[in-house]
């Protein structure tokens, strides 16, 4: 008997908690994943050598990692190093979120997985812990979906993608209590905003914060090489 073909996948993949959850997940749903890591010029390079280390965990069909510089007009603190990545909340919008950067990340993805026939896409975007970065949000998710679909040959050809956001409406808690149940190796993952050159965590960004507390509201023990 033959062995039934599984179907395909992009996943994007960070190399942070979220993104790595979100890998973990599509991988348990039975899906062939292709992991999708973006070098876009930011200051946590360490997190790209995460996701290779993440996606080999994982064992994905194909890891490929593009560049896509945005450092070409900066912007925010994570692409120009004369912003300050902030330490303490602030209002509004943060000097983290990267200008349309899910929005460049998702087209990536769609475009692979036309070339693939992949009809689903994976991200690992959240709207409840998370720093306000208005393309987490789930209109941005269903008006991309829409547009992936009408900006590609499956509007001529009668098939649709699926954008696939499963960790929306999550809190970190929860994320990172699902991967520990998907076997999520946390210490491969990075997701400091402002590592130091040997890979360590800040512990001090918005991003430091939210893995300690939730880490801390999971009960789980948090095995991340903080600087402090």
């Amino acid at each position: 008997m033959m062995e039934t073909e599984k179907p395909r996948a992009v996943v994007l993949l960070s190399g942070g908690q979220d993104s790595s959850t979100c890998l973990a997940l599509a991988v348990s749903q039975g899906f062939e994943c292709y992991a999708l890591s973006i070098d876009y010029g930011q200051r946590n390079i360490p997190e790209l050598n995460a996701a290779k280390l993440v996606a080999k965990s994982q064992q994905v069909k194909k890891h490929i990692v593009i560049s896509a510089d945005l450092r070409q007009w900066g912007g925010s603190a994570l692409t120009d190093e004369k912003i300050a990545v902030p330490e303490t909340p602030a209002e509004g919008i943060p000097a983290t979120y990267v200008p349309a950067r899910n929005l460049i990340f998702l087209s990536f993805a769609t475009a692979w997985a036309e070339v693939l026939g992949a009809r689903d896409i994976f991200i690992g975007v959240n709207a409840v812990d998370y720093s306000g970065y208005p393309d987490c949000r789930a209109p941005f998710i269903e008006s991309f979906t829409r547009t992936a679909n009408l900006a590609t040959k499956a509007v001529e050809d009668g098939w649709k993608f699926k954008i696939h956001s499963p960790l929306q409406k999550l809190s970190k808690a929860e994320i990172i209590s699902l991967g520990h149940q998907l076997g999520v190796d946390y210490t491969l993952t990075v997701t400091c905003y402002n590592p130091d050159c040997s890979g360590r965590a800040c512990g001090k960004c918005a991003s430091c914060r939210l893995r300690k507390q939730g880490f801390k509201d999971a009960g789980l023990p948090d095995s991340t090489r903080y600087c402090d």
